[in-house]
């Protein structure tokens, strides 16, 4: 059975998180206009390793560039609702939007979200198509983040699900969402095995403390097994300080000649302290701790990352210095620099501006 990774916190903003943009509880039955919506990014990064080639000292998603200046996404989000029923169509055009959807034909043009909801009651919705992931805190959009650049975490956990799935209102403050999907990431999977999905969200009365359990299972496909458990917490303090976490952990089980073997993990933990002193200025730290000692996904050891961002906010505008430590331990010589000498640490700088219509 699935193991939770103990640790503590990820990021949480004090106005609006961005957990509440996918882990919401179904809302009263009623009708809306229709509301388009969006965003543009665009960003610099500069590795003072100063690698001569790809992935320049980049192992998460979203940034994989040095001495440029780069585009990020243009999205467009469209949503109605008329009565019971609902449609949400979200898409994104550009080098983020071809990543996230990594599994379609190297376009990017790309559908992030589409899916259409039924509510019979005010305590049951119904959804099915595809939608971000309800696992882990980061999120595809760069807006609703205050670090730009993405945890390991998030890169190397699903990015979206696509199937169906319902969510029960169990209380004022407590929702039960279950669901089947294809594996993770695919939009179409003729024939392949699904995966369940769930979540139980909860809070306080105040709204003060927030708790997602998460979870994923299922045969990715033959020879390919995973179970995933994810948790995330956020605490707001007072409407200038907050704390959020998240811990994570995937077993993979692999299926060779001789039949299924044993289950191995990978696994990451974070923090986020988020610091709003005045309405226009913020400022996120984030200490995360990924584990990959199995190699699952290539480490072959632990990475410890700590990113510094700050929020300087113009109307709809959020400007996003950044500066990043990334550290792998005495096993992983993860990193190289201009000369091809293996490191086992990095630094990098980036300056992100993101616009939210």
């Amino acid at each position: 059975m699935l193991l939770f990774t103990a640790a503590f916190a990820l990021m949480a903003p004090l106005t609006s998180a961005p957990e509440d943009s996918v882990k919401t509880s179904p809302d009263s039955v009623k009708t809306s206009p229709f509301k388009i919506s969006g965003y543009a990014d665009a960003y610099y990064r500069y590795n003072f390793n100063n690698p001569g080639e790809a992935p320049y000292n980049n192992l998460t998603s979203f940034t994989n560039s040095h001495k440029s200046f780069e585009l990020g996404m243009i999205s467009v989000k469209a949503e109605h609702t008329i009565g019971k029923v609902g449609l949400v169509a979200d898409l994104g055009f550009g080098r983020r939007a071809e990543e996230f959807s990594y599994n379609d034909d190297n376009t990017r043009f790309a559908i992030k979200q589409l899916f259409i909801t039924y509510s019979p009651t005010a305590k049951i919705k119904l959804t099915g198509g595809s939608w971000a992931t309800h696992i882990g805190y980061e999120s595809v959009d760069p807006y609703l983040n205050r670090n730009y650049s993405m945890s390991y975490m998030f890169s190397y956990g699903p990015f979206f699900h696509t199937g169906i799935k319902a969510d029960f209102g169990l209380g004022e403050k407590t929702n039960l969402m279950v669901g089947v999907a294809n594996p993770t990431d695919l939009k179409s999977a003729s024939s392949m095995p699904k995966t369940f999905i769930a979540q139980l969200a909860t809070g306080t009365p105040d709204d003060k403390i927030k708790a997602y359990f998460n979870y994923q299972g299922g045969a990715q496909h033959d020879s390919l097994r995973v179970q995933q458990g994810d948790l995330v917490v956020t605490y707001a303090l007072s409407s200038q300080l907050s704390f959020s976490y998240n811990g994570t952990v995937q077993y993979r089980q692999f299926r060779g000649e001789t039949g299924w073997g044993d289950y191995n993990s990978w696994w990451g933990s974070a923090l986020y302290v988020n610091l709003d002193p005045a309405p226009w200025f913020g400022m996120t730290l984030r200490g995360e701790y990924f584990g990959d000692k199995k190699a699952l996904i290539g480490f072959n050891g632990n990475v410890f990352e700590t990113t510094l961002s700050s929020n300087f906010k113009i109307n709809n505008l959020t400007i996003i210095p950044e500066l990043r430590l990334d550290n792998g331990d005495v096993e992983s010589d993860l990193f190289i620099d201009k000369s091809g000498n293996l490191k086992k640490t990095t630094v990098s700088a980036l300056l992100a501006a993101v616009y939210k219509f």
